[in-house]
């Protein structure tokens, strides 16, 4: 497995570790290339197009083969992610028997459009709604009982904004996901974070991987104002609206992004008494380079349960 990851870091001291720790930046931009995946035998994705408002979004089906329907997971990529696979899952669950869809958000890589936080809302939305087109279901046997919306870094706070602002689907993933109301409370305090955050971006547009809304970049953003940014997209502060939800969340121990975000919601859930929440906590950073398998079985082993529940 070659994998090369382009990671900016800043030194800084947590306010949950009493040390100080190379804290990574990038949930919202982090740059992962996958470059190859050796599995056994080669597992070759279908090409796919997603139509939202116009926009033509471009994606990867890694599906199931075998007789039966199959459960199907929607994994949403980081920023600004690849045009094949995220972290490797894609291939693995598929194998096991999990379809697994995955897209560019708008604006970036061959995906039209422009990359903003609103249009990202819309993608998750069309992405889903793709899986339901009879023909697609037909095409790859998904089973529509059990569609999960997952997402990593960048994915996983987009993807939990949504099932807080939506009732379907009820069961979601959420790998090194982030909070992106406390992420941006941090952005207009820390000067060393946010340019560092600002050089990424700038980074990202230059090469033409990514092609932002006007006011859609971080800086533009904080100037407008982060308490206009809509309450679904502060996950701690609003946990009550995830508490009904079927979650499995999963995070690294040398990630200090679960120290910033994720512990600090998983307790929120908690005091809301959530019911339904699995936390699963791997020895490794935010790219899961030396768990990808352990991370990938439990997943598999978390939708299976759900399947079974549902028999």
């Amino acid at each position: 497995m070659n994998r090369a990851v382009f990671v900016l870091i800043y030194q800084s001291k947590s306010k949950y570790m009493k040390r100080s720790c190379l804290k990574t930046i990038s949930v919202l931009f982090i740059f992962w290339t996958l470059k190859s995946i050796t599995l056994g035998q080669v597992v070759n994705p279908e090409n796919i197009n997603i139509y939202r408002d116009g926009v033509i979004l471009k994606g990867k089906f890694y599906f199931a083969e075998g007789q039966g329907l199959f459960p199907t997971l929607l994994l949403l990529q980081g920023f600004p992610g690849n045009q094949s696979d995220v972290i490797g899952l894609g291939a693995i669950l598929s194998k096991s028997g999990i379809n697994t869809m995955t897209f560019n958000f708008s604006g970036t890589h061959q995906s039209q459009g422009e990359i903003s936080f609103k249009n990202c809302q819309l993608d998750i939305r069309a992405a889903l709604e793709f899986l339901y087109i009879p023909e697609i279901i037909a095409r790859f046997k998904i089973d529509t009982s059990l569609i999960v919306l997952g997402g990593y870094s960048f994915g996983g706070g987009m993807g939990m904004t949504y099932a807080m602002r939506h009732p379907r689907p009820t069961h979601i993933i959420t790998i090194a996901g982030n909070d992106w109301g406390a992420f941006f409370e941090e952005y207009i305090s820390n000067t060393e974070l946010k340019n560092t955050t600002d050089a990424n971006i700038e980074w990202a547009v230059t090469s033409g991987i990514a092609r932002f809304e006007k006011g859609g970049r971080p800086t533009e953003i904080a100037e407008s104002g982060i308490e206009k940014l809509d309450p679904t997209f502060f996950l701690k502060k609003n946990a009550s609206s995830l508490k009904y939800k079927n979650i499995l969340i999963i995070c690294g121990l040398d990630d200090d992004t679960s120290y910033d975000f994720i512990l600090p919601l998983y307790r929120s859930l908690k005091k809301e008494n959530a019911q339904h929440i699995k936390i699963y906590a791997f020895q490794d950073d935010h790219s899961f380079l030396k768990t990808s398998s352990e991370l990938a079985t439990t997943i598999i082993k978390w939708i299976k349960a759900i399947s079974e529940s549902q028999k």
